[in-house]
Parts: C-alpha cells; structure tokens; sequence
C-alpha cells in the first residue's frame, strides 16, 4: 500500500514528508522534484513568502545512487523563513514574551482558527493556523513528484491548467499540448492555455489587489496514459472518482470537485450526457466519441484522459478584514491579517496534480503489485496483452 504524510508547521524549521510503498528501482531525479516545487511557488497573485523561500528537496532516506530501494523515502523542505520565527515558535518553553509570541485572537472568516482554537482548547490560534496553512502543500508537491515518476515509468504523464480566476474564465477544453507547454514555461502567469483569457484573469487579480480583496477560481488536472481498469465498482472506497474527490478536497480552500463535466451533464438530458462507444480495429482499443466523463466509470478508468476539476475559495486573509470576536475579551473585531496570497488558482492546480498522481500510483500499485518496478512492469505488460486480447 502506498501511503503518505507530512509534518511541519508555515513557520517551522523544516517540513518532512514521508512516503512509504514505492517498490525497488524507481529512478529518481532530484531535478525534477524540485521543478515540480518551483512550478508551486509561481503565478500571479502571489504573496511576499514565495520571495522568501527557494523549495528544494532533501531525500535522507529510501533512494540511493538516484534509484528507490523499497524502503520508506523521507523529504526534507527547509523554511527559510524560520530564522525570523525562531524566537516565536520555539520547540522547548522559554519565558513568556508577549513581543516573541504571536499570538492570533482574532479568527479570520473561512479558515480554521476559530474551529481549531476551539477544538484543541488553545487561547489563540497561532498553532492552528501554523498547520493549517497551505505551506504544508510543499509537501505534498514533493511527494506527487515522487508519484510522478513512478507513474512516468509506465508512460503516464499529469499536467493542470486554470479554468477560471474569479469571473475570467476559459470558454473551450485544452489540448493536450497547450498543457505540455504551460509546463514547460519559465514564466508563469496563471497558467492559463489562452492568453487573452489569462490577461482577463490578471485584470481580476489587479482589481483585488487595488480593492485589498483575494480571488478563488477552477482549475483542471489532466492525466494521460492510463490503462483501463484502476479502481473498482465493487466496494464504495475503492471507486477511484471517490478516492480523487477527497484528495482533491484535502487541498486547503478547495470547497468542490467534478469529475469530468459532471456540473454540465447533471442538468442534461441522458441521451446528451454519456460517451458513445466504439471500436478501432487498427489499434485493437474500445474507444469513446467525447469525453464528458472524464475518464471515470463505475469507479473505474475507461482509458480515456482522466479529468478533473478543482475549485478553490478565495483566500480567506484579508487585507481588509471582515468582522470577526476577539477570543480572549470577546468583543467584535476584525479577521486577523497575516501576510498571504491574493489569488493561488495556479499553485493549487500544482498541488492538485501531485495528489492526482499520488492515487494514481497508489492505485496502480495495487492494481499490478511487485516489491521492484520491474516486477510490476511485468505484471502491467500481462495485464496490456490480456486487455489487447479481449
């Protein structure tokens, strides 16, 4: 079984993130990890820590010589930002210096101070929002690099691209190609395939950046290559469209998922809203005539392109703060304002490839098995001839 976690608070020392289940020989590339963490830290909209901090991955352990060993694979991201919080966020108690502390009494609208503060009976919510914040996603992006070239392996590749920042918004599906390029990109913008429709987008984050306002969007993760058959129809947890939604949905500010065009099709008619089969003979494959399915069946890959939407809130820091309670006297007051983003459509697409990919690989792990890849190559390569042969 394959399985992450990751630890670490936004102004911690360092963020770790373990990932155990991948079998032996993977090749590894350090480099491509860390593009992955780079391609996170873009797009605009961005906020002041990104020009702080330079991702990079730090493997100690479960890969040698640039190959994985079988063993559990442990990441290291340092936070540069650390030596300003080292006097705030100490690991062993010092004096109390109300200057060092912090602390956060008053609960920002939409994130998880209130809650959390209430939950773990903390006076603020400094150590919540610590964890909550989406610094943790660094995380996971080094983890989904890991998926990633594991997946690679068996010529599957997951790429994003933004649909929509607030009302800008793309009118057309993407090709594949337009995908490879954004990724390919030195300069991102919001990772939009059209420009004019990315300069619509910009304009949308001007106005909440002159207007101290953040803006949400839509973004679109695209997987291709996969063979049919991952996941299941027979048990409700191993349908693969579930298993997508909540990885998706873990994404912090992500407040919906869809799967294929499932937001268009649920208000049309039956006969408009499926994928036409059909057969081609030359290279021995079922095919469909579209693909508002997304590549998702009972819970199963159809060999289409899987696809999949994510939505995401604006961010809940405000510039300009909605009305909140002070936790400590009670009284009104406004959401605290800690440095922060105005729009992250295209850094949530980023995370939300690396957890495409991580229930990919976890799935095709447990479809084709083996302790090394190519045990699993063999399996995949049996399973290909039997599927050719149906």
């Amino acid at each position: 079984m394959l399985r992450y976690e990751t630890a670490g608070e936004s102004h911690g020392e360092m963020l770790v993130a373990t990932l155990t289940g991948l079998p032996a020989g993977v090749p590894i590339s350090l480099e491509k990890m860390d593009r992955e963490l780079w391609r996170r830290q873009q797009g605009y909209g961005r906020g002041g820590r990104m020009k702080i901090e330079t991702d990079k991955a730090h493997i100690v352990s479960g890969v040698r010589h640039s190959k994985t060993i079988g063993a559990p694979i442990a990441v290291l991201l340092a936070n540069r930002d650390w030596k300003n919080w080292t006097e705030s966020l100490p690991v062993e108690a010092e004096e109390d210096s109300p200057e060092k502390a912090k602390p956060v009494t008053r609960p920002r609208p939409g994130h998880a101070d209130l809650a959390g503060a209430i939950k773990y009976g903390f006076p603020d919510a400094r150590y919540i929002l610590e964890r909550a914040s989406a610094r943790e996603t660094t995380s996971r992006v080094a983890v989904g690099g890991l998926c990633k070239q594991l997946l690679g392996e068996f010529g599957i590749k997951v790429l994003s691209h933004v649909v929509a920042v607030g009302s800008a918004r793309l009118g057309r599906d993407a090709e594949w190609e337009e995908l490879e390029a954004l990724a390919a990109k030195d300069d991102v913008l919001l990772n939009c395939v059209d420009p004019d429709v990315e300069e619509a987008m910009k304009a949308e984050v001007d106005i909440a950046y002159k207007t101290k306002d953040t803006r949400g969007g839509v973004f679109e993760v695209v997987a291709r290559g996969l063979p049919v058959g991952l996941g299941s129809h027979t048990t409700w947890d191993s349908r693969l469209d579930g298993r997508l939604a909540q990885a998706i949905l873990s994404i912090q500010a992500l407040k919906a998922v869809e799967m294929g065009r499932g937001t268009v099709t649920a208000y049309a008619p039956g006969s408009e809203a499926m994928d036409t089969i059909h057969y081609d003979k030359a290279e021995s494959r079922f095919t469909r005539g579209s693909n508002k399915a997304g590549g998702l069946e009972g819970g199963m890959t159809n060999g289409e392109d899987l696809v999949v939407r994510g939505y995401i809130k604006p961010i809940s820091t405000l510039r300009q703060p909605l009305e909140s309670v002070d936790l400590t006297t009670k009284e009104p007051s406004t959401g605290a304002y800690e440095r922060s983003d105005v729009a992250v459509v295209p850094a949530a697409g980023v995370i939300g490839e690396a957890m495409v990919a991580y229930v990919l690989a976890q799935a095709m792990i447990e479809k084709f098995g083996g302790d090394s890849l190519q045990e699993m190559k063999r399996n995949f390569d049996g399973y290909n001839q039997q599927v050719r042969s149906f």
